[in-house]
């Protein structure tokens, strides 16, 4: 039997490689065991834990774990469990793999395959690089090493691994999977190796590399190793095997409700973030609102009211709105601090949301963790379906029929993908042609 993938995914963006999954955000029992029964091969649980510090970040997983067991009761097919977390080694790592271990568990192996092919990362010899202009640079000499709760010294993944986890796994004994043992069809015999929960890390440059891993780790499955896996989007592209999508990317603009003008809601501040949002403010047919964080929490509610109000207006004058936080990511005194202030951030904006013009055409909204909190809080969804990427690395996913904003089309757009100039280019696919008027008809 092919194994059913079920994702724990810490933020929304792991889906950013498949199409027509459901995407979960409540995980009592009676929701787990829908989408177990759902026809795609895989589903996603949305734990969006990248956001919360590392004690909740357990609980929250615990209790998803918890109730996967119960609805797992009486599934008999195999299954495989991912932890899916970013492609540049930022999250709860090893907290959410021990909990699924003590919980779902006990596995063979936990296995890091962190290589995001569409969005530049690959993994060579056991070290994992970002693709810089051409040139791979070891993501440890990132902006996203220097993240001031995740932060980390290596890209050598064994290594990594050993800071991780304080030394209790120590480098040397990390299992690794390198390209020339994958090329040698080694892979299989690799798997079969591995016992009693050891971590091993797997090398891919590319998605044939990670396409022939899949095929030896769905046979192991099936013949019943326990795998857990902490990994990035594209190794589950090679699981599902999932034919082309159901849009392509270059039509999702015929799914704007009514050809009417969207809202694009920008939350992250990483550098990309912000080459892409000022592009993105050059365009036609938008105008931007920015949010100053500063004056939160104070004055959070004058502020919500403000940015409604100037939506509402941009939206009757055909224009779409762009709200976007402050760029500058301000200092705290302590991890706790920074978690509560973000959160405090992202309620405001989820408080804008909620408060959205009825005849929206389209939504998008940049940064993982505020599209986690768009469609858990923002939209209020329980659950959603991908319909595919409308950029590479860039999720399109579709509200239902019975919602407020029934049918509407929502970009989820991580904060770290694509080029300066891909947030206009993902909202040039989907605004109306005769939505574009000058910034100048909003004076007016």
């Amino acid at each position: 039997m092919t194994p059913k993938i079920v994702v724990l995914d810490d933020d929304p963006t792991g889906s950013q490689t498949v199409h027509s999954c459901l995407l979960l955000t409540r995980w009592d029992v009676a929701t787990l065991k829908t989408a177990l029964a759902d026809a795609a091969p895989l589903f996603f649980i949305l734990t969006n834990t990248r956001g919360m510090d590392a004690e909740r970040a357990a609980a929250v997983t615990r209790e998803v774990c918890v109730n996967l067991k119960a609805a797992l009761a009486d599934y008999s097919g195999p299954v495989l469990f991912v932890s899916r977390s970013d492609s540049t080694l930022r999250g709860h790592y090893p907290v959410e793999t021990d909990v699924m271990n003590d919980v779902l568990g006990p596995f063979d192996a936990t296995l890091l395959t962190p290589a995001f092919f569409e969005g530049g990362r690959i993994t060579r010899d056991s070290t994992h690089y970002l693709m810089v202009d051409g040139n791979p640079v070891p993501t440890h000499e990132t902006e996203f090493a220097r993240d001031s709760v995740f932060g980390y010294r290596t890209a050598y993944l064994p290594g990594y691994v050993a800071e991780k986890t304080g030394g209790r796994v120590a480098a040397k004994e990390v299992a690794r999977l390198t390209l020339a043992d994958l090329h040698a069809s080694q892979a299989g015999a690799w798997l079969a190796a591995l016992q009693n929960n050891q971590v091993g890390v797997v090398d891919g440059e590319s998605a044939d590399d990670y396409r022939q891993f899949a095929d030896a780790v769905l046979a192991a499955a099936a013949s019943g190793k326990r795998l857990l896996f902490r990994s990035a989007a594209s190794l589950l592209t090679a699981l599902a095997k999932l034919p082309p999508q159901p849009v392509a990317a270059e039509s999702f603009s015929t799914l704007v409700r009514d050809r009417q003008p969207g809202a694009v809601i920008v939350g992250s501040h990483v550098a990309k973030t912000t080459a892409q949002l000022t592009a993105l403010l050059k365009e036609r047919g938008v105008v931007g609102l920015p949010f100053d964080v500063a004056r939160l929490p104070d004055a959070r509610a004058a502020v919500v009211d403000e940015l409604t109000t100037s939506i509402a207006h941009a939206h009757a004058s055909g224009l779409t709105p762009v709200v976007f936080t402050s760029r500058s990511e301000r200092q705290f005194a302590s991890v706790a601090e920074r978690l509560k202030f973000g959160e405090t951030v992202s309620g405001t904006l989820m408080d804008v949301v909620r408060r959205l013009p009825v005849t929206l055409g389209f939504l998008i909204s940049k940064g993982g963790i505020t599209s986690n909190d768009v469609l858990s809080t923002g939209l209020e969804l329980t659950a959603s379906r991908v319909l595919g990427q409308i950029l590479p690395g860039v999720t399109v996913v579709q509200t239902p029929p019975w919602h407020r904003l029934p049918q509407l089309p929502v970009v989820i757009f991580p904060g770290n993908v694509g080029g300066d100039g891909a947030l206009a280019e993902a909202y040039r696919r989907l605004a109306p042609s005769h939505a574009q008027p000058s910034p100048a008809k909003l004076a007016a």
